[in-house]
């Protein structure tokens, strides 16, 4: 189980690494930037954490989905810094004997992440991006 930020793109083979030696199966989840409703303005997204704090309700979160769901691993990995729209800003992997609850242990942790754990994400617009 472990919950982490990074400032660089994910790399997710080296995530897949961390998990295929845990079970048969493996189930990963990707999140990528997205646009607000109604903003076309908007062309990339700044993401921010307390990081302390945010790791340890992370952990909190893969540590509940390893209780509820039968699974024997759990990798979260959120970007922080500026991000484009098409980039990747979490990664959730889980590994499990079967399928069907790597599946869902993936939507309660991705849920869990976004509802409760401590980030703040703003939008950007190509008028922000200083001239170069």
């Amino acid at each position: 189980m472990q919950f982490r930020f990074t400032q660089t793109a994910i790399d997710t083979d080296e995530a897949r690494r961390e998990l295929l030696d845990r079970a048969r199966a493996l189930r990963e989840l990707r999140g990528l930037g997205s646009r607000p409703q109604r903003r076309q303005d908007v062309t990339g997204l700044e993401y921010e954490a307390f990081q302390e704090l945010a790791v340890k309700e992370g952990e909190r979160i893969l540590a509940e989905a390893l209780r509820r769901f039968p699974v024997k691993h759990a990798l979260c990995i959120h970007r922080i810094g500026s991000l484009a729209l098409s980039d990747m800003a979490v990664w959730v992997g889980v590994s499990a004997v079967h399928r069907g609850e790597a599946f869902d242990a993936c939507r309660f942790i991705i849920d869990e992440v976004n509802i409760g754990c401590p980030y703040g994400k703003r939008s950007t617009t190509e008028a922000e991006i200083p001239a170069g």
